[in-house]
């Protein structure tokens, strides 16, 4: 049934990912009220109207394009944590993060996506990047390769010996662990700074704009469509552990992504001390 669906419906996929942003997240950019913002576990953690509507949009959507399919959305994982066990199921399951970058969004900052992924047994099948402020969208199916506005993208190799650009987990979303952690990248030969919306952090990685992502929490909705994109353009990524991260499983964090495999593992191993 899903490889029917991903030979023939990708492209409907894709429609109702604009849909969604066209009807619920469009409109309310740069428009938004006070009441219309909250905060979920603090005053860097935001969601709007827009986040809400937008997950509502997409899971009646998406599940009726693939019937019995479930959905693990950030704000309805909010709302039950148990709904994030769907994950370790063995129905299809669509990963969605109506805004990625929230903070973003609320500041009239364009550079916020809607994220979509399918996956099944915690294996990432398909994903959808789409930032309707920046009229981009980047696809990849697994074996298929990675493409923005329908051109194929790769992530290829920094230059050899040149400084690493590498976007990492925020301060204001890292604890203090998190980051003596992330100090460690503080070394000659690493440009490290604090990352914005993850699913744009991933696009850059995958047109070689970026050469590496390093982050400490696991929610797949940040990740699943970027560690499949990066993955299709060439790139490679890796927990501290030595094993790719999943979204399946608890994962030993931090984990590193680089656009090919030499870069994920220089930054994986300076996380770890080595």
């Amino acid at each position: 049934m899903i490889d029917k669906f991903l030979a023939r419906d990708l492209s409907a996929v894709e429609e109702a990912v604009r849909k969604a942003a066209a009807v619920e997240i469009m409109p309310r950019f740069r428009q938004l009220a006070q009441h219309e913002v909250d905060e979920k576990t603090g005053p860097h953690d935001l969601v709007t109207v827009a986040d809400r509507r937008a997950e509502e949009h997409l899971t009646a959507a998406l599940t009726r394009l693939l019937p019995g399919s479930a959905v693990v959305g950030e704000e309805a994982v909010h709302a039950d944590p148990t709904v994030y066990g769907a994950l370790r199921a063995d129905a299809p399951v669509w990963i969605v993060d109506p805004v990625d970058g929230t903070r973003q969004f609320v500041a009239g900052d364009p550079n916020f996506c809607t994220l979509v992924a399918l996956a099944r047994r915690g294996e990432i099948l398909a994903s959808w990047t789409f930032a309707p402020a920046l009229d981009e969208v980047a696809t990849a199916v697994r074996g298929q390769g990675a493409y923005v506005n329908g051109e194929r993208i790769h992530s290829g190799s920094p230059e050899p010996g040149a400084e690493l650009r590498v976007a990492i987990a925020h301060p204001l979303y890292t604890s203090d662990h998190d980051k003596r952690t992330l100090a460690r990248l503080d070394v000659p030969g690493i440009a490290a700074r604090p990352c914005g919306s993850a699913g744009l952090e991933y696009l850059k990685v995958a047109r070689g704009e970026m050469d590496g992502l390093a982050f400490t929490w696991p929610s797949a909705w940040d990740h699943a469509a970027g560690l499949l994109l990066v993955g299709e353009a060439g790139g490679a990524h890796s927990t501290v552990g030595g094993v790719p991260f999943r979204v399946d499983r608890d994962n030993e964090l931090p984990f590193a992504v680089g656009r090919d495999e030499a870069t994920a593992v220089r930054i994986r191993e300076l996380l770890r001390g080595a």
